[in-house]
């Protein structure tokens, strides 16, 4: 009994200690992002047009590093929904035992590669290849950003897709072919919007990951801190805004505050992301009656 107590108080800790380092990273955003409205107001942070921390006066204002992330993220649900949602329809609707045997494990290998990877491997292969393409001055854009971004993404948003496929009962699908339907009518028709609300949560965590990502998109997107045109132009997303800049700012200095606030921001936006996807989620599972 005691031995089951100590097992229970162990795994109580365990779980309760996610909270806390949540809790943690929190307050340290909030702690070391606020000052920096000391210096400049909240909408001249979100809406300026210039991010030059080191002139003087210094210029904070994060709507190109916001607008970068826009555009690659936008881009990478061009590449990962359709990759992602087709991959896990044929999984999970077409694919004979071999086939399965042989994607599945591809798919999860493409999870596991490092960011570093793809970054490199767009660096030196994908951006001069765009660049010749489209006959460009330079070849790491917003484009080439958004192509890598998706890759990654289409693991998790396949896993996630299949899983909520996987969800929907046989009954839906024997009723569909008794009363006539063809596959692709009972694909189209009723798997897909039955899976509708997981599918929908696979693709609001896939442009999660895709907004958070950071070492790719600062070796792939050229690094200009600008408001862009159009996708065949360089751009500077947040998270390479952090990464590029962190290491050679002054701690607590308003540059070192205003990378706080930049981060504080994309927390808020993963969060946001985060919730509404467990919102969807919970609902479909009741709606199924998966769970509580």
């Amino acid at each position: 009994m005691n031995r089951e107590r100590l097992y229970r108080w162990i795994f109580t800790a365990l779980a309760f200690s996610s909270l806390f380092f949540l809790v943690g990273i929190t307050v340290v955003l909030f702690k070391e992002g606020l000052p920096v409205f000391r210096e400049v107001g909240l909408f001249e942070f979100l809406g300026g047009k210039s991010w030059y921390p080191t002139y003087e006066p210094p210029d904070f204002g994060i709507r190109p590093l916001i607008l970068g992330s826009l555009w690659v993220t936008v881009g990478a649900l061009f590449v990962c929904v359709p990759l992602g949602v087709g991959t896990a329809l044929y999984l999970n609707e077409l694919a004979g035992p071999r086939q399965r045997a042989v994607l599945k494990p591809i798919v999860e290998v493409l999870a596991g590669i490092p960011s570093i990877v793809y970054g490199f491997f767009g660096m030196v292969l994908v951006a001069p290849f765009i660049q010749d393409l489209f006959n460009i001055p330079v070849g790491q854009t917003a484009f080439t950003g958004s192509l890598l971004l998706g890759v990654m993404a289409t693991p998790t948003v396949a896993s996630i897709a299949e899983d909520s496929l996987s969800f929907v009962p046989k009954s839906f699908r024997e009723a569909s072919f008794a009363v006539g339907a063809n596959r692709w009518q009972t694909l189209t028709r009723v798997v897909i919007p039955a899976a509708g609300s997981g599918i929908s949560t696979a693709i609001i965590l896939g442009m999660s990951r895709a907004v958070g990502e950071t070492m790719t998109v600062l070796m792939v997107c050229g690094g200009a801190a600008v408001i862009p045109d159009s996708f065949f132009e360089p751009v500077r997303p947040m998270t390479a805004t952090i990464a590029a800049e962190m290491g050679e700012t002054v701690m607590g200095s308003a540059h070192y505050h205003a990378l706080f606030a930049i981060g504080l921001i994309l927390f808020l936006i993963t969060l946001v992301f985060n919730v509404v996807a467990e919102i969807i989620s919970r609902r479909y599972r009741l709606k199924l009656g998966l769970g509580r």
